[in-house]
């Protein structure tokens, strides 16, 4: 049966305790919930592409990029070396090339229209993090615990009558059950920087055309992208009040 929230009912008094929060900062007086910075890091990351164009391809006029990064996650394995972590990170390059492909020629001048393509260029990997500006709180494992009581059943025929047959109640189940909503470790992105190498790989001369023009389809890109990216979490630290 449905729950009609409209229904009037009954409210009980719920009981509260105030608890001293935890992972604090030994020093200040007024506690705050802020992003703390756990790490900087520069990844540099090594991208090899093809890029084949819908057109014949006379010359490239411009290409803008965009780093987008879809993926930050930190993740901590267990060790004994102190607090370590894998950060793993996706995203990609958004390129827009503005290029002029032919579509009249004489041995004095080409003329062009000028068009453009849009390619992402994903990347993927991971980095290690050997040590913290600031250890990262957590994680907090959740926890359950079973837990039984003693009954006593009548034994069937065959036992002696003042045999009872002690042990738990298979039909009945108890548990205590603990969990815990860790802080997500984040990123945000401060900076990129791209070196690339684009060569023509099929590029032939331009049909009618001036001797020194060509015209291509196909590009092989080679980039290398650095990237630096900060490494945060939500934390509670105590400020100095004034």
């Amino acid at each position: 049966m449905p729950i009609n929230f409209d229904e009037s009912a009954s409210i009980g008094e719920c009981d509260g305790v105030i608890v001293t929060p935890g992972n604090l900062t030994p020093a200040g007086a007024r506690i705050v919930k802020v992003p703390v910075l756990l790490q900087e890091v520069s990844v540099q990351i090594p991208l090899k592409a093809r890029i084949k164009f819908p057109d014949p391809v006379l010359e490239i006029k411009k290409i803008k990029k965009r780093v987008k990064v879809t993926q930050c996650r930190l993740i901590q394995p267990r060790t004994t070396r102190g607090p370590r972590g894998k950060l793993f990170l996706s995203g990609f390059v958004r390129k827009n090339i503005q290029y002029a492909t032919p579509f009249c020629a004489d041995k004095d001048e080409v003329s062009s229209r000028i068009r453009s393509l849009t390619v992402d260029i994903p990347f993927d990997c991971v980095v290690e993090i050997d040590e913290f500006l600031t250890p990262p709180v957590g994680p907090f494992f959740n926890a359950r615990r079973e837990f039984d009581f003693l009954v006593n059943q009548p034994l069937p025929a065959g036992f002696p009558e003042k045999d009872e047959l002690m042990s738990n109640d298979l039909s009945q189940f108890h548990q205590q059950s603990t969990e815990f909503f860790n802080e997500i470790i984040f990123c945000e992105l401060v900076r990129s920087d791209i070196t690339e190498w684009d060569e023509a790989t099929n590029r032939r001369p331009l049909k009618d055309g001036p001797f020194e023009e060509g015209v291509f389809t196909e590009l092989v890109e080679k980039m290398v992208l650095d990237l630096v990216l900060k490494v945060l979490q939500n934390q509670q630290v105590r400020v100095n009040a004034r």
